[in-house]
């Protein structure tokens, strides 16, 4: 395994040094906090983060596997097509927002406006998220272990929200509705997959009151 050093050194110099190795063996880069869009853009590969990431991490993220071993700061994952990010920590504001697909896993808490306008990706927080999580939700999943902050799902548009914890307030166009099998054998699937430790009929469904929230 290939590892790069990002100490002292810009964020160009290490992205391409990341995009020149991926086509091997995974790549791991070290001392890489201070960089903000580390690892953007990929296409294909495994690149392991040693340690804190900062923001943007794997934006634009296209289909590679992106871990990290701690925590990333703000608008992780950020408008991914496809791939994976996982998040050994906890991740900042606005984790995981305009994804079209792949799938982001936040091993701890996720801040603020997460998953906004998730678009097709699966999201999972196995901590707690804060205010605004799932705001204009397109299309997907995002589910929570834990627990939810204010305006939990607002304007939900489509796709679906589950969570194992308890919110402090739904948003605009939210309503409840019954968890059925087949909700329960693809979060069952999702854990078994991700090694999360959760009982998936436990969880609370919440959808769209409406596909046109903005017309009420």
């Amino acid at each position: 395994m290939k590892t790069i050093s990002a100490k002292s050194k810009d964020l160009k110099s290490i992205n391409q040094a990341i995009r020149q190795s991926v086509n091997g063996a995974p790549v791991t880069v070290s001392s890489a906090a201070h960089l903000d869009g580390l690892a953007a853009g990929l296409k294909l590969g495994e690149v392991i983060v040693q340690g804190q990431a900062g923001d943007y991490l794997g934006v634009l993220n296209a289909g590679a596997t992106i871990q990290v071993t701690e925590g990333a700061g703000r608008f992780a994952a950020d408008n991914m097509t496809a791939g994976t990010v996982i998040i050994e920590g906890d991740a900042g504001y606005g984790a995981a927002q305009y994804c079209y697909g792949g799938t982001v896993i936040i091993r701890g808490n996720a801040g603020d406006f997460t998953a906004t306008m998730n678009k097709g990706a699966v999201i999972i927080v196995c901590g707690d998220v804060g205010h605004d999580a799932g705001t204009y939700m397109l299309k997907g999943d995002l589910v929570i272990v834990g627990n939810a902050g204010h305006n939990l799902a607002n304007c939900l548009i489509r796709g679906s929200v589950y969570i194992g914890g308890e919110w402090q307030s739904l948003g605009h166009n939210t309503r409840l509705a019954p968890l059925t099998d087949e909700d329960v054998a693809k979060l069952q699937a999702f854990f078994d997959t991700h090694g999360i430790q959760a009982a998936p009929a436990t969880f609370k469904k919440i959808i769209a009151a409406s596909e046109k929230p903005f017309y009420k």
